[in-house]
């Protein structure tokens, strides 16, 4: 095929070093998550949303056709931690967790993933991130260790 072709819609998952809720403020928040936004889109890999509360943040985009996730995330915490301690002297020890949990997306679970993430601080009111993140990867069917889970 002299063509490449690919579709893989990714859900992202990460959050700040130590669960710290450096996004406590809502404008703050809001401006991680456009930042975040603005580089999955200049990374070659189209933003759906990205939502989140003040320890972690959820990313619904499409992978690029030459970008690994690995690759993608590393790139995401190092350009939003380099924003994050220019944005403010209050900021300057900002940190993500060094891991992630990301999944594959099918097409058809991507308007209920967009209404998952757009829901996230009424949903974070009833279940907290470590009880979300265990379900999410048994869902996945994946196995963890949790003493390397919640750096």
């Amino acid at each position: 095929m002299p063509q490449s072709l690919s579709r893989i819609i990714l859900h992202l998952i990460f959050s700040t070093k130590r669960r710290q809720p450096w996004l406590s403020d809502r404008t703050l928040r809001g401006e991680m998550q456009g930042v975040l936004g603005a580089l999955c889109n200049s990374l070659g890999c189209p933003l759906v949303l990205v939502g989140g509360v003040e320890d972690h943040v959820h990313i619904a985009c499409h992978l690029g056709r030459t970008r690994t996730v690995a690759d993608l995330i590393k790139e995401l915490k190092r350009e939003s931690s380099q924003w994050a301690k220019q944005k403010s002297p209050s900021l300057r020890d900002f940190e993500w967790q060094s891991g992630y949990a990301a999944f594959s997306i099918s097409p058809s679970h991507v308007e209920p993933l967009v209404q998952y993430i757009r829901n996230q601080e009424e949903h974070h009111r009833q279940e907290s991130f470590q009880d979300e993140l265990r379900r999410i990867l048994a869902r996945h069917n994946l196995e963890w260790d949790e003493r390397y889970l919640w750096d």
